[in-house]
């Protein structure tokens, strides 16, 4: 089976994955690092058309890299809270330069622009407390535009880097 660039740019739905296609992604999301010889044994296929639908996936977009997952124990990275942020305003300045300036600090894992009762939801990393204190007031609080923020600490991770399953679709 021989795929080009013009297969994979049509290939844009999840309409289009075969049960197979969502195996390699639900194996691939478990272990990023499995030989394609042992993926290929994992979802009844050989190695080459393994190959071959892996670069697929690749090219199209439903896999965007591959990575490991870091123990934040092990980094002293214990401490995990949750930001609430309210914006002063939410015009399109102002939401642009939140956006590209909550990038640009280290301790936030995650930024999401929620609708409800807040503006943002950051996911905030720290070694502890004081740590965590000092982020907030000297850089979480002086994000452009915000005006208001409310922190929950986590007191146990119950899931984590569960991913998302290609089964559901």
């Amino acid at each position: 089976m021989n795929f080009t660039i013009m297969d994979a740019v049509a290939m844009n739905s999840a309409e289009r994955l075969d049960a197979i296609d969502r195996r390699i992604l639900q194996v691939l999301q478990a272990n990023g690092r499995i030989t394609v010889t042992e993926l290929a044994e994992t979802v009844n296929l050989s190695k080459t058309p393994c190959t071959e639908r892996m670069r697929r996936l690749e090219k199209a977009g439903y896999i965007t890299g591959y990575t490991a997952r870091l123990d934040p124990t092990m980094l002293d990275l214990t401490m995990l809270v949750f930001v609430q942020v309210v914006l002063e305003r939410t015009t399109t300045d102002v939401l642009d330069r939140f956006n590209a300036a909550v990038g640009r600090i280290a301790e936030i894992e995650a930024a999401h622009m929620i609708a409800g009762g807040f503006d943002y939801l950051l996911k905030v990393r720290a070694r502890d407390m004081a740590h965590y204190r000092k982020v907030l007031g000297d850089r979480i609080g002086a994000l452009p535009g915000v005006s208001q923020t409310h922190t929950f600490a986590v007191m146990e991770t119950v899931i984590e880097n569960k991913g998302v399953n290609p089964l559901l679709i």
